[in-house]
């Protein structure tokens, strides 16, 4: 089991930059990638970033490429979401998951954390 524990959220003008975090828990992290998804007002779950936990690869689509950076602190046990340039378009509930690498999927989530970006 993993426990995923998301802060950093708020309200930012557009332009500006917010960082969120996401406290891990539970197992050993080696083997696992970890997430970040967005849910916008009235829409779908999107895929924002990943990283795997041992090497550090990273992973983003092309609408928050060159804006977003994930990286993780293994002392902490902990990956960040460094959000900048920030556009009314990124306002969503922000979710940190988890799960193996060896799954397609991913089995575990937080709790959300709300980012509302003024224009």
């Amino acid at each position: 089991q993993v426990q995923l524990v998301e802060s950093g959220g708020g309200l930012v003008q557009a332009g500006g930059s917010l960082r969120l975090s996401c406290a891990a828990s539970g197992r050993t992290f080696d083997s696992l990638k970890m997430g970040w998804f967005r849910q916008p007002p009235g829409k779908e779950r999107e895929f924002v970033a990943a990283i795997r936990w041992s090497g550090g690869s990273t992973y983003y689509p092309d609408s928050v490429k060159g804006r977003f950076t994930i990286s993780r602190d293994n002392a902490k046990n902990t990956v960040y979401l460094q959000m900048n340039s920030l556009k009314p378009e990124d306002t969503a509930v922000y979710y940190c998951a988890a799960d193996h690498l060896a799954n397609t999927g991913w089995g575990y989530w937080g709790q959300g954390t709300q980012v509302t970006v003024s224009s």
